[in-house]
């Protein structure tokens, strides 16, 4: 690794401790370690305010006319406890990452310049409790499909208004398709809409219409006044001041920026809009996803000044898009524009005056002549081919109008918070466009999206599937040639195609940035809901293996060489199993209320007692957590903050430590008195993505492998003389011994793999159930939870240290050897059998931490490999004698729990 930087490239200030570079293509602390941030998105459940998802019709028009509603309370309920439960579990499974999803919509949704002060105050509170708990954050300015009004998440109402559309006649036009008025308003069955056909929205009016306005309405709609502005400045000067505002408060907050808030994203998934068509009497080169009708542009131009089409019908088969004959849509002289009336005098109820020549009624595209709303022709069908500036060339949207956006946004950021780590995010799978050397200022990442479409649109899980990216970039003549048969070869294309993105950074962007998957998950409603027992009698109640299999590609193919790093989309507090993320019925949350057990492990009904429906999920026992201060005492943020310890005197860094401890007197009284229990409970396929994983690594990781079947995981470091750490004053400018023993490597080791928790243990015995009893009968005291804790240390293994080879260590299940010497009670939670080519290692709960040689000056580098394998084998579930058909199914979630296939 390259010296790190001991002034801030961005600023020219000196770093502190806690601080994380942005070099050498990776994230790197301030003694030169690898970093590897990984976690989730928190959360999905934020494009709503609380109470409002997607598919809820009843004054969804009304309140949004009336300034909409307020956010606070997204993403974490912070005055009930849960949010501290929420947090623990997602720290016990490992993650250190955040992605902090927040809409245009709920810092402005009251109307033009009124923004929403107490909801920024709130997600700074939230954002302390992140830092409580030790996680890195980045913040999410979220929009998908422009709006929730245009049947997505992101900007307020009444930028729909601003670009003179009436979102009451969306449906009819099918300008775009709304969740709660699917198929129609007058007789709305949201639970039928299909999987991702919202995506289809992407090819409909309003997309294509409020995107091109936003990035390039100054060069395509020239006559789109408003306020004296054009459209396009109007919008973004408004989005930016939002954003900037945040930053602000939470900079104003004095003790997040830096230490829990590392950088912004840009806008989640642009889309270029109309910008770059070459033809709008066909439809888009690129949509993988044809599903249900698909007009062309110029039959959404039409139906949306109330003329009828018959379309081309589409269905998506595990094959991939099928013409399925042809609709027709008639609007019956419904309109997408706002009608003149709406706005007497060019005046609106927000505020803002409208140009005269801006003609309400009309659709904006028919206004700037580019086709004739009479007969229906279309004029000028490569309107938007060329940018005006030069039209010799096309579109280049990244280049031309990203670009510049991006910059805007990056500046209003930066001014506070200077030391931001600006993360680029184009359009998903399209490469970023060049950037200049202030652009980034040395802080910078690329976090591009990636997805296993086919079992996305599919819900299935196939035996086949196909190098997309490497369709989109080129790289085949036919679709058949990028056909990949069987799991090794899928594995092996997903892990190419994720390699594909990496490259993007270094070659375009340069070798010093990393690159961060900013969503990457698996859909859990696959297979017809099966898991949720909506078919087959029940009988896969419970069983996420297909779902586990389709995550852990997909995280595998960001291991091996790529070594990158993710946050998963995503964790909502309130998922169902009925309406998933209450979000277009998508449902990609890790964990759910639904899928937590009770006593005996079966699956708790969702009208049980123990479950209020208006609580964060039933999460908290009253007559345990101390509701009215609004916290959970047992449930204690970690000692060490991640990355820096409170050792000040020997300014000790570490990424994993003080993890928070499990007491269970404060937890769901479904859950375990284990923290593999606490961990485990609700969550679905957690074996994919709560796995083991280098955090901090002194040198460069060549490799990472992660047999989920074995529950075996190896990793390969290449070590160089320029990796040893910088002495402890080039860091904080302290001046200390020169023998202070160097930082280890750091490897999370999670329990959910490695546990040696005498339950989980006699799992393999076949005990009556693989659950130890509730605490039911302890939650009283302290002094009964000291007890049960002392009866669980009783039971644990001890250890003794063997050699395999002649500087191989590893550590087995001693429990019979008289000779056995016993190690912390912390570290003998993890039953290891552990392999190393050099060095020794130590385990503190869940991170293992790797000390080894480094090569002096002038000396070859040296590769260094760890194989980490659970000493009594991986954990597997054995029914219990006579267990009933429903309490069989349930089980078999814990089969996926722990690793069978």
């Amino acid at each position: 690794m390259p010296p790190v930087p001991r002034v801030s490239p961005a600023t020219g200030c000196p770093v502190p401790a806690h601080f994380v570079h942005t070099t050498a293509a990776n994230f790197v602390d301030a003694h030169g370690r690898t970093l590897l941030l990984r976690g989730v998105n928190l959360s999905g459940s934020s494009k709503a305010p609380l109470n409002a998802p997607s598919y809820i019709l009843d004054d969804f028009w009304e309140t949004a006319e009336n300034g909409g509603e307020s956010f606070v309370g997204r993403p974490l309920n912070l005055d009930d406890g849960s949010a501290d439960i929420h947090l623990a579990r997602l720290r016990g499974w490992g993650f250190n990452m955040l992605r902090y999803v927040v809409t245009w919509e709920s810092l402005e949704h009251e109307g033009p310049g009124k923004f929403d002060f107490e909801y920024m105050d709130y997600t700074v509170r939230v954002l302390r409790k992140c830092k409580d708990y030790g996680f890195k954050v980045f913040m999410d300015p979220h929009q998908d499909l422009w709006s929730r009004f245009s049947g997505g998440s992101g900007a307020p109402f009444w930028t729909l208004h601003a670009c003179g559309l009436n979102p009451r006649n969306f449906t009819a036009t099918q300008g775009t398709i709304l969740h709660a008025e699917y198929p129609n308003p007058e007789n709305p069955d949201p639970a039928s809409l299909p999987a991702m056909i919202w995506s289809t929205n992407y090819a409909r009016l309003v997309p294509l219409t409020v995107f091109t306005l936003f990035f390039a309405g100054r060069d395509f709609a020239p006559k789109c006044i408003i306020d004296g502005v054009n459209i396009q400045d109007y919008l973004q000067n408004h989005y930016l001041e939002a954003f900037a505002l945040l930053a602000e408060r939470i900079g104003a907050a004095g003790d997040l920026l830096d230490e829990c808030v590392l950088g912004w994203d840009s806008m989640n998934e642009p889309f270029e809009g109309l910008l770059g068509h070459e033809n709008l009497n066909l439809g888009p080169r690129h949509q993988p996803n044809k599903k249900g009708t698909c007009p062309t542009p110029a039959q959404s131009l039409r139906l949306g000044m109330g003329q009828a089409q018959t379309v081309e019908n589409w269905k998506f088969t595990s094959l991939g898009p099928h013409r399925d004959g042809s609709v027709t849509i008639d609007p019956k002289g419904h309109k997408a524009w706002l009608d003149p009336l709406d706005e007497p005098q060019g005046v609106s109820k927000w505020g803002w005056k409208r140009s005269p020549e801006w003609e309400l009624g009309k659709c904006i595209w028919a206004l700037h002549n580019v086709w004739d709303p009479i007969s229906g022709e279309m004029l000028i069908p490569d309107y938007f081919a060329r940018p005006p500036f030069d039209p010799a060339r096309p579109v280049l949207f990244t280049a031309d109008y990203w670009r510049p956006h991006f910059r805007a946004y990056a500046a209003r950021i930066r001014a506070y918070h200077p030391e931001t780590i600006l993360f680029l995010q184009p359009p998903v799978f399209v490469q970023p466009p060049p950037m200049e050397d202030d652009d980034l200022r040395g802080r910078g990442c690329y976090s591009p999206h990636y997805y296993d479409g086919l079992t996305l649109v599919t819900r299935h899980w196939n035996w086949f599937n196909a190098d997309a990216l490497g369709l989109l970039r080129g790289k085949y003549s036919t679709v058949l040639q990028a056909l990949k048969i069987g799991e090794t070869a899928i594995r092996k294309s997903l892990q190419e195609q994720i390699g594909m993105l990496k490259n993007d950074a270094l070659e375009i962007l340069g070798p010093s940035f990393p690159t961060l998957l900013g969503e990457i998950g698996t859909p859990f409603d696959m297979d017809g809901r099966r898991s949720y027992g909506y078919s087959d009698g029940d009988k896969y109640l419970g069983d996420y293996s297909a779902q586990q299999k389709a995550l852990d590609a997909s995280l595998n193919a960001a291991d091996g060489p790529n070594a990158l790093n993710w946050t998963i989309w995503t964790y909502c507090p309130d998922s169902t199993h009925e309406w998933g993320d209450g979000w277009n019925m998508e449902d990609l949350s890790l964990w759910s209320a639904d899928d937590l057990r009770d006593q005996k492990g079966r699956q708790l009904e969702s009208d049980a007692e123990f479950l209020p429906t208006e609580s964060s999920a039933g999460l908290i026992n009253n007559a345990s957590a101390n509701l009215s201060q609004g916290t959970v005492t047992s449930l204690s943020p970690p000692t060490r903050q991640m990355f820096i310890s409170t050792n000040t005197s020997t300014s000790t860094i570490s990424t994993l430590t003080g993890a928070p401890s499990f007491p269970l007197r404060a937890c769901h009284k479904s859950q375990s008195d284990s923290a593999f229990g606490f961990l485990t409970d609700g969550a679905r396929a957690v074996g994919a993505f709560v796995r083991p994983w280098p955090i901090a690594v002194v040198g460069l990781i060549k490799d990472i492998k992660f047999d989920l079947r074995k529950a075996e995981f190896t990793l390969v470091i290449t070590v160089r003389a320029d990796d040893a750490p910088p002495h402890r004053s080039d860091v904080n400018g302290s001046d200390m011994d020169d023998d202070v023993e160097p930082l280890p490597t750091e490897i999370f080791v999670p329990l959910v793999h490695y546990s040696a928790d005498p339950s989980v243990r006699s799992t393999l015995g076949g005990s009556a159930s693989p659950y130890p009893p509730s605490l039911e009968a302890y939650k009283e005291t302290d002094a009964a939870v000291g007890e049960i804790e002392a009866q669980f240390t009783n039971h644990l293994p001890k250890y003794r240290m063997t050699r395999t080879r002649s500087d191989a260590v590893m550590y087995k299940d001693a429990s019979t050897d008289s000779a056995a010497t016993a190690v912390s009670d912390s570290s003998a939670k993890l039953d290891l059998d552990v392999e190393v080519s050099g060095g020794t290692w130590t385990t503190d709960d869940q991170i293992l931490r790797w000390h080894y040689p480094i090569p002096q000056a002038g000396e070859d580098p040296v590769e260094y490999h760890i194989r980490i394998r659970r000493g009594s084998g991986p954990i597997k579930s054995v029914l219990a004698a006579g267990a009933t058909t429903r309490e069989s199914s349930c089980w078999s979630s814990l089969t996926s729990v722990c690793g069978l296939m």
